[in-house]
C-alpha cells in the first residue's frame, strides 16, 4: 500500500510539472487529468474512497469546462509539444526544483 501512494504522489508531482511547463492547453488539459486521477489514487491510499471518487467526478467536470473555452480561445496551429526545447526545459527546471527541495527537507 505505501508504493502505491508512493506512486500516486510521484504522478502528482510529474502532473504538476506538465500542467506548469507547457504553454499549450491541450497538452496542460492532460497534465490536469493526470494530477487529478493522481490525487484521487493518493487519496484512496488514505481511505477516503468516497471522498476520491465525488473530487475526481467535481474535479474532471471543471476541467473539461475550462479545456474547452480555454482551447476556443487558443487555436494554434501547431502548438508546442513536451518535446520541444523550451518546454524541456522548463521541465529540467521545475524537476530540479522540486528534487532540491526534496533533497533539502529529506536532510532534517
Amino acid at each position: 500500500m505505501t508504493y502505491l501512494a508512493l506512486v500516486c504522489l510521484l504522478g502528482l508531482v510529474a502532473g504538476m510539472v506538465g500542467v506548469g511547463s507547457n504553454p499549450a492547453p491541450y497538452f496542460a488539459a492532460l497534465g490536469l487529468v493526470m494530477t487529478a486521477g493522481a490525487g484521487c489514487g493518493a487519496l484512496i491510499s488514505c481511505g477516503g474512497s468516497f471522498l476520491s471518487l465525488v473530487l475526481l467526478l467535481v474535479y474532471l467536470g471543471g476541467i473539461v469546462v475550462v479545456f474547452a473555452y480555454s482551447a476556443a480561445l487558443a487555436a494554434e496551429p501547431f502548438p508546442e509539444t513536451w518535446g520541444d526545447g523550451s518546454v524541456v526545459g522548463y521541465v529540467a527546471g521545475y524537476l530540479g526544483g522540486v528534487v532540491a527541495l526534496a533533497g533539502y527537507w529529506g536532510e532534517s
